[in-house]
């Protein structure tokens, strides 16, 4: 099987390559990573170059502009690289026969689900903030184009679309909520202060190497069409999880919590951004403590973490 991976310099991108160049039904010589110069998201004519040259079976679009606060900035932008650049991929896709796999974020959601149970791919989406609504727009283009007329699905499990959300990220290269609450923690226990995290933010904290083991599974039995979230498991504010951090870390630092009223920030993030697993995935603290030892190693000799 032939498969390409959009954005596979990125966090999940990279995970992908790596796991589906170990995987007995693909192989080296079967995965064919895209990332810029080659494959840019502000270039709607790459994806048909690249199909042409690479002819995969499947493309897994991980590529995204996920800058939330430069997507509320610069709402336009964002609809362009994340919505129609999808909608340009999906339609070369159909048109040369490719399947193709779209990874999408929590953040279609509004946040607002009363009951605080974990959101599940039918529930009804309102996006509040500029990268949702981008996001979503690229899901509905995805749909439009492989011919899914459902409002919130992309097909049965036999279909040659898939979308799935995910949420949190975190994992290599590092740059991700652990290793700047890492380098904040350090900074705070130089000057003897708390570590002041946002405690009213509330989400599904995911290591990207689990979600791209996840998604290999699903690609290797081809059931990978249809709607699915896939997260780790358990829930945690943006506060909870650096107490987690720090506790697996050993760093003696106090995190206080605050409103994420007191953080201002172009975007506005759904407080509530749970979702509800379709895959089985472990504990998010278990994957945190797989992760940790890789964030240490990488700031020996160079100080705190970036």
């Amino acid at each position: 099987m032939r498969i390409a991976v959009t954005g596979a310099r990125g966090r999940l991108g990279r995970a992908l390559c790596e796991a589906l160049t170990d995987a007995a039904f693909a192989g080296p010589a079967a995965v064919f990573p895209w990332s810029r110069p080659d494959y840019d998201l502000d270039d709607l004519g790459a994806a048909e170059r690249l199909l042409a040259r690479d002819r995969p079976d499947l493309v897994v679009h991980a590529a995204a502009w996920t800058d939330v606060d430069g997507c509320a900035r610069h709402p336009q932008l964002a609809n362009r690289r994340n919505g129609e650049a999808t909608d340009a991929l999906a339609r070369a896709c159909l048109g040369t026969g490719s399947d193709l796999l779209v990874i999408s974020t929590n953040e279609v959601f509004d946040g607002r689900r009363p009951d605080r149970r974990g959101y599940r791919p039918n529930d009804r989406v309102g996006p509040i903030n500029a990268y949702g609504e981008s996001k979503l727009a690229g899901e509905r283009a995805a749909r439009g184009a492989f011919g899914v007329s459902s409002s919130n699905a992309a097909g049965g499990s036999g279909s040659r679309l898939g979308i799935i959300r995910t949420a949190w990220l975190f994992g290599p290269p590092g740059n991700d909520f652990p290793t700047k609450i890492l380098a904040a923690a350090e900074r705070a226990r130089v000057v003897g202060e708390p570590l002041h995290v946002v405690s009213d933010e509330i989400g599904s904290p995911t290591y990207a190497p689990d979600l791209a083991a996840a998604i290999v599974a699903l690609v290797g039995t081809g059931g990978y069409g249809g709607l699915r979230h896939i997260v780790n498991g358990g829930q945690a504010s943006r506060a909870d999880w650096a107490r987690e951090i720090l506790r697996q870390a050993g760093v003696d630092v106090i995190v206080e919590d605050i409103a994420s009223t007191a953080w201002p920030r172009a975007s506005t993030p759904p407080a509530w951004a749970v979702l509800a697993s379709d895959v089985p995935v472990r504990p998010w603290p278990e994957a945190m403590a797989a992760y940790l030892p890789r964030i240490m190693q990488a700031s020996v000799g160079s100080g705190p973490p970036p």
